[in-house]
């Protein structure tokens, strides 16, 4: 099982171009900060507008880097499976430990077109794979049902919830017989999702406080939820900033604030407004 704090890892750029020194800075200063794991070209990688050379770059670099300190896990979300399942191979042939597989956003499958898609994936390749299921960007939600149908493929080990509903895993975990690794998509409910059964966060603040971010899913795992409420409560005017607008033009102001790269995202994502840019340096500073 994967459980803990992983980070989705944002994808530094400089003048345009993958920026392969900040990427080695990001990736040191994770594991420093005692970080869980990593996920990698994911939506806070913006992999939407990375290059196929780029995508597999990445991957390449973070699993090189971290040379099996933390389980990498390496996106191949598209909603073309040949797509998928080049980059889900691509990622097993590096020694990822898993991909992160999102729904078929755009097409808007069926249930059984989402059930099919994730079977392909899984009959493609050996490789663990961890459901995304993020309805506000796919709009199709897989279903509690197709979840459990899912999970009864040998190699569909987990899920990062990224519904907003704190219910949903409840549903997901009275279908689901066998150890599955559910992980919060978000950083604000991550502690109540735990608290429900969940096993950890793929983070996005955790990018500049891993071990802030890290020490939450610990104390989460010894049923220390009082000590872990404490830290999340001074990070939430943090985790807000950040999601003023959208992400990762948030954290990576963040992670520019702090030297570890440049602010740049790609279009269509912009600069962050002022009133933003003040939001952040201010929750940063009196975390």
């Amino acid at each position: 099982m994967i459980a803990g704090c992983l980070t989705a890892l944002i994808t530094p750029f400089r003048n345009g171009q993958l920026d392969e020194t900040a990427l080695s800075k990001l990736i040191r200063h994770q594991l420093d900060g005692g970080i869980h794991g990593l996920v990698v070209v994911g939506t806070t990688g913006e992999s939407p507008t990375l290059s196929e050379r780029e995508h597999k770059r990445v991957v390449d670099l973070v699993v090189q880097e971290t040379a099996g300190q933390v389980p990498v896990v390496a996106g191949a979300g598209s909603n073309n499976p040949a797509e998928a399942i080049a980059y889900a191979r691509h990622a097993q042939s590096v020694g990822a430990d898993a991909v992160l597989a999102v729904a078929g956003y755009y097409n808007r499958p069926s249930q059984e077109g989402l059930y099919q898609h994730f079977r392909a994936l899984h009959d493609s390749t050996d490789i663990p794979i961890v459901i995304y299921n993020i309805p506000p960007r796919c709009i199709v939600d897989v279903l509690p049902d197709t979840m459990a149908r899912l999970a009864e493929l040998p190699r569909v080990i987990g899920v990062k919830d990224a519904t907003g509903e704190l219910g949903r895993i409840n549903h997901e975990r009275s279908r689901i017989q066998k150890p599955f690794s559910y992980l919060s998509g978000d950083d604000i409910t991550a502690l109540a999702y735990n608290a429900s059964g969940g096993h950890g966060c793929i983070s996005v603040a955790s990018n500049v406080l891993p071990a802030e971010c890290s020490r939450i899913q610990e104390l989460c795992a010894d049923n220390d939820f009082a000590a872990a409420l404490a830290i999340h409560e001074q990070l939430v005017p943090f985790y807000t900033a950040l999601f003023r607008e959208p992400n990762p033009a948030g954290i990576k102001y963040a992670a520019s604030l702090m030297e570890l790269c440049e602010e740049e995202c790609r279009l269509p994502m912009v600069p962050l407004s002022d009133v933003t840019r003040e939001a952040i340096r201010q929750a940063l500073q009196s975390r």
